[in-house]
């Protein structure tokens, strides 16, 4: 018969066990594979390319909404300076303080008072309709560049007032 191992004997399995996990943990090295690396780079790449698009566009909407807030302070002060409904416009924003303001995007706000300019200087719609009838105020955008017709190219990024104050934001949803 055989013995079975008492208390004071020893014990093989726990021995064995433990000489092997010690092989294996030597073999094993304690750092990184190359693919492991590799892969851990490229998940890191994507998460940031998500995360810079979407804080771009974050970026974007908040300068838009800056632009907006600005337009709508500035319509106040020409209200203000304008006293009565049918009195007379400044000539410029100068005349209301504002001759220095900046847009979001480091450029001047553009003023046209169309009571004393030619009509052609209006801005229009698609139809070629005037979006105003007493005064244009508006910012160039993102590329900085503005053209007569809202609807061009190069202006849908313009932060506009349209019908006369009724509408504020980016000319491509107007």
């Amino acid at each position: 018969m055989r013995q079975v191992p008492g208390p004071q004997s020893r014990e093989l399995r726990p021995r064995r066990v433990g000489r092997s996990l010690a092989r294996w943990r030597s073999r094993s090295g304690s750092g990184f594979t190359l693919i492991e690396l590799i892969f851990g780079v490229a998940v890191v790449a994507i998460l940031a390319a998500i995360a810079q698009s979407q804080f771009a566009g974050f970026i974007e909407r908040a300068r838009v909404a800056t632009a907006v807030a600005d337009i709508a302070a500035m319509e106040l002060e020409i209200q203000r300076f304008q006293g009565l409904p049918g009195g007379p416009l400044p000539e410029s924003l100068a005349d209301i303080g504002r001759a220095g303001l900046l847009d979001p995007w480091e450029r001047p706000y553009h003023y046209t008072n169309l009571q004393t300019t030619n009509r052609g200087a209006a801005r229009k719609d698609r139809r070629l309709n005037p979006i105003n009838s007493d005064y244009d105020l508006f910012s160039a955008g993102k590329n900085g560049v503005f053209k007569p017709q809202v609807s061009q190219k190069d202006s849908v990024d313009d932060v506009i007032r349209a019908r006369d104050g009724a509408y504020i934001g980016l000319a491509e949803d107007f």
